[in-house]
């Protein structure tokens, strides 16, 4: 199948190679209202799993030229992933991530053999002390799906609020000003989660409370565990899209491809929704946003050979997809994605992800700046 180069300037947003907790992944970038540009991550990490994640953010005041040191804004007890970030206007941003116990992931056996064959055994062992070191009580009180709130750009921090739902990249900000998040419901059974139907909740209080507003229909013959890690977006017309990571593991798949997306749209606020239609072209988890062009921008890792960081575009309000943009093919391995994008003042755009820089051997924040391409150039 062919594909389509993106014209790309690739960049570094946090690369700490001689660091043993120098990995980082799962980010979200935002844009201020004064251009400044904020990415949260999960950081300081020593591997794709591991127990020691923390929520990190770096800044940029020159279009992501450059960045300031990465800076941990939470670190609790637990595992701190996949952070998103949102700005609410007049110097206040949102935070969101998840903190997981590590310890439910791996107290299957299988689990366990699968975590030890994918970090080595003295990576693994290296965990022992601070997974038995955990109390019940900690971790009830850590575990979740939390935001954050800054009132100065980034600068200081609120306490943590507990959300009901969870996704990477965390709720939007809707033109009312509500906050919309599309999520799975997080509950601390893994596979309670893992069955739950992606939902839609509003806030009207910068996330303080949170109410359920509608739910998304699987499609025809798949199930609720078939989808997970969506993402959101308001177009100018009104309409909500949702896109969601589809895995094809269980039974009643409906014929998808495993590691692919699915895409549902709402009308009214996300109070009802259409039944997820499979896009049916490798790669995910997804990040959406729209262009001033009316373009929507769909960006995703592509965990297959050639691995690569991808961006599919619609020019109709996502009824098609032109799905083999790339924005590189030059991944060392398949330890890639989470792509995010926001617009720059020029009408550029401004992707950050992560994956490893060759030789090394994790994973760090990387970037790319590219020019939406006209629709002839697809052809």
């Amino acid at each position: 199948m062919k594909t389509h180069q993106l014209d790309a300037k690739h960049g570094i947003v946090c690369h700490l190679p001689d660091d043993k907790r120098g990995y980082f992944g799962w980010p979200t970038v935002a844009r201020l209202e004064s251009g400044r540009l904020i990415v949260a991550a999960s950081g300081c990490r020593s591997h794709h799993p591991c127990p020691w994640g923390e929520t990190t953010i770096n800044i940029s005041d020159d279009d992501g030229a450059t960045w300031s040191e990465r800076r941990t804004i939470h670190s609790s007890p637990l595992d701190d992933r996949d952070a998103g970030v949102v700005d609410l206007g007049g110097g206040t941003i949102l935070v969101s991530w998840a903190s997981v116990d590590v310890r439910e992931q791996v107290k299957d056996p299988k689990s366990a053999a699968a975590f030890q064959d994918m970090v080595g055994m003295e990576e693994w062992e290296s965990w022992c002390p601070t997974l038995e070191s955990l109390t019940d009580e900690e971790v009830a009180a850590h575990s979740g799906a939390w935001i954050m709130l800054s009132h100065d750009n980034g600068e200081t921090w609120g306490e943590k609020v507990r959300t009901p739902v969870y996704s990477p990249h965390g709720p939007i900000r809707s033109r009312d000003g509500d906050l919309i998040y599309l999520g799975k419901t997080f509950i601390e059974s893994k596979m309670e989660q893992h069955y739950s139907p992606v939902v839609c909740y509003r806030s009207s209080d910068n996330g303080v409370t949170w109410k359920q507003v509608g739910e998304v229909p699987p499609a025809p013959t798949t199930l609720h565990e078939n989808f997970c890690e969506p993402d959101i977006v308001e177009l100018a017309s009104g309409k909500l899209i949702g896109m969601v990571r589809c895995s094809g593991f269980s039974t009643g798949n409906g014929g998808m491809l495993n590691f692919s997306m699915a895409q549902s749209e709402s009308m009214d606020g996300g109070r009802t929704w259409t039944p997820l239609r499979l896009l049916n072209f490798p790669g995910a988890p997804p990040q959406i946003i729209q262009h001033s062009s009316g373009a929507v921008i769909l960006a995703y890792g592509y965990r297959l050979i050639p691995w690569s960081q991808r961006i599919a575009i619609s020019r109709d309000e996502g009824a098609n997809w032109e799905c083999r943009w790339l924005l590189r093919d030059d991944v060392p391995d398949w330890d890639l994605g989470y792509p995010s994008t926001v617009e720059l003042g020029d009408g550029s755009l401004f992707t950050v992800y992560y994956q490893k820089v060759p030789g090394n051997s994790r994973c760090s924040l990387i970037s790319s700046r590219w020019q939406l391409p006209d629709g002839d150039s697809y052809r």
